[in-house]
């Protein structure tokens, strides 16, 4: 039997149903639903808010499913998300946070939260004039090592990602990041998206919100400030020297980013605790955005009027390793995403309303800690090694051979590797900014490719036989897993897709190593490694999230939570 409300009767109903898609668009015929199905009364209900909602398209017809809230004889409040307060934090005890990417921005507000004063201290720029130097890359295929799509405020995920899907199970914590960011100014439809997107054309405004936060409760925000070593006595860390000579004194949340490959180094120099982790390591592949909505939406007329750009998600194994998806962009574009010099590195991004004519994603083999002994792995030029030991040097000049052999082999092999293939994309694709790219099936038949589709890759692509130069061990695992979705969804492996190379930096090659209870590295009190550049996190959200813990860490380091 369906709910029957007595006039004048007030209450709020909530109900899990499932629509098509014309329906969870259209308010009116939403209602209309909730009266036929659920024995709703029409006069009564004042208003109606979808609280989640996700798109199954896994049958002929596309349904959406909805949490749905009504409101009957009564009105809905006019806040949609659950605001934090930031008091003022001057004259409080100072906290250091390196990085102003998700980790750092939210273990600032952490901090403020638990009556800490943020010093926040970013390599690069603010998120404004960042976009100066992103354009340089495609214009005159020039990469500032400082400031770039990896470095600069709102981190990696700035201006190549914008998507806030994370597999955390925390999901309280989940909720209270997505609430932070509509506090300061994002679409509430991320509380309420199965997958939620903010935007690389939104996120930036939101980012910068949060700056004004930190700075309007007392913090400090230090844009063009390099860290270049931790200050430490006595095994604990007391704060930070910069490029400039500067010095900030605190305990440290270091949350640096996955490419920050000069902190790295330096750790390893140093010789404080890290370890090699696995990585994933492949190409960016693109689609016609038309072709992926007809593929996934089982319509050869596309997604139609009240669908979005259809996403995907594949895995598989080969070999014993794993074959993906990775930060799959509907509507999207493909962006140069190297930070320093004889580098061509890949990834991927969406505008809010993901309306561009592609869609791509990384397609990516695992590789573990155990893998980089494998001949189809080892670095073979002899010019690079010695590069790399000349850095270490300049970091230790102390390190002996046996210390240089366990970083080289061990703990920075991860990274040696990422450095090594982005060079040799550089060279493929003519010592410029231009991509080396192959038609998705002739990687398959190892053919090279003559010509090459249209793609959004604004520096430009030149065709070249990945199939031939790609480390084996990627490009074999690479093919399996091509022919193997192309099979589970027929018109995936085709020709009119184009692979883009090289798409390495998935996550971090190195984990900081932290103590699980107190957050605190192993070895150096008042050091709190944070985020995706520490190895604890996979994204926007959860770095977030992890931001947050470490500030949580700090207070009670401090005594004051």
């Amino acid at each position: 039997m369906g709910l029957r409300v007595l006039c004048g009767e007030t209450m709020i109903q909530e109900y899990n149903i499932r629509v098509l898609p014309e329906t969870a668009a259209n308010e009116q015929q939403l209602k209309a639903y909730l009266v036929r199905e659920k024995g709703l009364d029409a006069k009564t209900i004042n208003a109606t808010r979808i609280l989640k909602r996700s798109i199954d398209a896994r049958q002929r017809t596309v349904f959406v499913n909805l949490k749905v809230r009504a409101y009957i004889n009564e009105l809905p409040s006019k806040e949609e998300y659950e605001p934090t307060i930031y008091n003022n934090v001057e004259g409080r005890p100072q906290v250091i946070v390196v990085g102003a990417g998700p980790g750092g921005l939210f273990a600032a507000l952490r901090l403020i939260e638990l009556g800490l004063r943020p010093v926040v201290v970013e390599r690069g720029k603010n998120v404004r004039d960042r976009k100066k130097d992103l354009a340089q890359i495609s214009r005159e295929h020039t990469v500032d090592p400082e400031s770039n799509y990896s470095f600069g405020e709102g981190g990696a995920g700035a201006y190549s990602d914008g998507k806030l899907y994370t597999r955390s199970k925390k999901r309280g914590n989940v909720d209270k990041i997505l609430n932070v960011f509509c506090q300061h100014g994002a679409s509430t439809s991320i509380l309420v998206d199965a997958h939620p997107h903010i935007g690389t054309d939104k996120l930036p405004r939101v980012i910068e919100n949060m700056r004004n936060t930190i700075i309007s409760c007392g913090g400090e925000v230090h844009f063009q400030t390099r860290m270049d070593e931790l200050i430490i006595e006595n095994n604990e860390v007391k704060g930070i020297r910069t490029h400039t000579g500067e010095i900030f004194l605190g305990a440290v949340i270091l949350a640096t980013g996955h490419s920050a490959r000069d902190v790295y180094r330096w750790l390893a120099a140093r010789q404080i605790p890290i370890e090699s982790k696995g990585i994933a390591v492949g190409v960016r592949l693109e689609h016609p955005v038309h072709l992926i909505d007809q593929i996934q939406y089982h319509n050869r007329n596309g997604r139609g009027k009240y669908l979005p750009a259809a996403e995907y998600s594949f895995v598989t194994q080969a070999e014993g390793r794993g074959v993906y998806s990775f930060c799959m962009c509907p509507g999207g574009f493909v962006v140069p995403a190297a930070s320093g010099a004889e580098q061509v590195v890949v990834n991927g991004m969406s505008p809010s309303n993901r309306g561009s004519r592609w869609s791509n994603s990384g397609m990516v083999v695992e590789v573990r800690p155990e893998d980089w002994g494998d001949e189809e792995l080892k670095i073979k030029n002899e010019e690079s090694v010695a590069h790399w030991e000349e850095e270490l040097l300049k970091l230790n000049p102390s390190l002996g051979k046996e210390e240089m052999e366990k970083i080289n082999n061990g703990l920075l092999a991860g990274m040696r590797f990422q450095e090594e293939l982005e060079r040799q994309c550089w060279l493929q694709g003519g010592r410029r900014q231009t991509a080396p790219a192959q038609r998705m099936m002739d990687f398959t038949r190892r053919k090279l490719s003559y010509d090459l589709p249209e793609s959004s890759y604004s520096p430009g692509l030149v065709a070249s036989p990945l199939h031939f130069w790609m480390p084996p061990f990627i490009s074999r695992r690479l093919s399996m897993g091509f022919q193997q979705f192309g099979k589970s969804s027929h018109g995936f492996l085709t020709n009119d897709a184009v692979m883009i190379g090289v798409e390495t930096r998935t996550s971090s090659p190195v984990r900081i190593v932290r103590d699980n209870e107190s957050l605190q590295h192993v070895t150096l009190r008042g050091l709190f490694p944070c985020g995706e550049g520490a190895g604890y996190a996979g994204g926007i959200v959860s770095a977030g999230i992890d931001g947050e813990r470490c500030a949580e860490a700090v207070a009670n380091y401090y005594g004051t939570n």
